[in-house]
């Protein structure tokens, strides 16, 4: 099954920092979950003050929805350790009835990072902290007997797991080595910089997941890979168009058609496994627009144009 989403703005969403609105936040999760989607999206950004807490928002929209997961993609890892969070997962998904993913990252805005307080890392320290916290949580959460682990940056000793299932755990890795530890232990990957199916990072990068996969004993094809999409949803007829904005953030724009037609290629001939779409091109107005047109028009003719008996 595609999963389709949309990302709430809780005051920094990838590239694009607001003010954010807690009501309209909470509206806009509401008419997704009104509308079916799948999953509704924030980001974690600690240190820019204007952001309101990832799990926190996250706990208040699971709360007010009913049937949409959410995930915060990607949690900051350096600033929240794998234990607790490991314990705030298990808590969420308890609460909503499993509507959970986990979304990892090693961190990228290390200046802001060690800002915050957290200890800067090295790329292969961020790389070996992702490797063993996606590993302490899946022994944290799940059930079983009390462990104690020793690791290099997690310490537990005759801890007992929460009964609540592990969530399917996404990361976000960039460079090889975090891209290999995504194909032998983690469920999903969402590509950096909102990347697309057609784009030459999907290219180089996704094949390093598969060979990292096939190596750990895994089936490459069951890890997912969930596209973020930046872009503006339009009346007219104009053909797909692909641009880059601030940070590398790729942009696509185009009518309603062209968007369908080319989710739909990118489900049938790239295996796309989900979408989460930021409406963060254009005015206010635009945005809103390209918003209700992904809910109420794209995804569902995505979705019957995909179906699968």
């Amino acid at each position: 099954m595609t999963i389709f989403g949309i990302a709430l703005d809780s005051g920094f969403s990838g590239a694009v920092e607001s003010d954010g609105d807690p009501a309209r936040l909470i509206a806009d999760a509401q008419e997704a979950d009104r509308a079916g989607l799948d999953i509704v999206t924030v980001s974690d950004h600690p240190y820019h003050a204007g952001q309101l807490d990832a799990y926190a928002t996250l706990g208040f929209v699971l709360g007010a929805t009913t049937g949409v997961s959410g995930a915060v993609t990607v949690t900051n890892l350096p600033v929240r350790p794998a234990p607790a969070l490991a314990r705030t997962v298990s808590a969420l998904s308890t609460l909503s009835g499993g509507r959970i993913k986990l979304g990892v990252g090693a961190g990228v805005f290390w200046d802001r990072i060690e800002a915050f307080g957290a200890e800067r890392r090295t790329p292969a320290e961020a790389v070996r902290l992702l490797a063993e916290s996606i590993t302490l949580i899946r022994a944290l959460t799940g059930g079983g007997e009390p462990m104690t682990f020793d690791g290099e940056f997690h310490h537990v000793t005759d801890l007992a797991p929460a009964a609540a299932p592990t969530p399917p755990i996404w990361t976000g890795s960039i460079g090889p080595a975090s891209l290999a530890v995504t194909g032998r232990l983690a469920d999903g990957w969402v590509p950096a910089a909102a990347q697309d199916w057609r784009s030459d990072l999907i290219a180089r990068s996704r094949p390093v997941i598969d060979r990292a996969a096939a190596e750990a004993g895994r089936d490459p094809s069951a890890i997912a890979t969930i596209y973020n999409v930046f872009g503006a949803i339009s009346a007219d007829s104009a053909p797909i168009t692909r641009s880059t904005g601030e940070f590398g953030i790729a942009q696509l724009a185009g009518s309603v058609q062209s968007w369908i037609d080319e989710l739909v290629v990118a489900v049938q001939e790239h295996d796309a496994a989900g979408f989460v779409f930021f409406p963060v091109v254009g005015t206010a107005a635009e945005k809103e627009a390209s918003r209700q047109r992904w809910l109420h028009e794209v995804v569902p003719a995505v979705r019957a144009a995909t179906k699968r008996d």
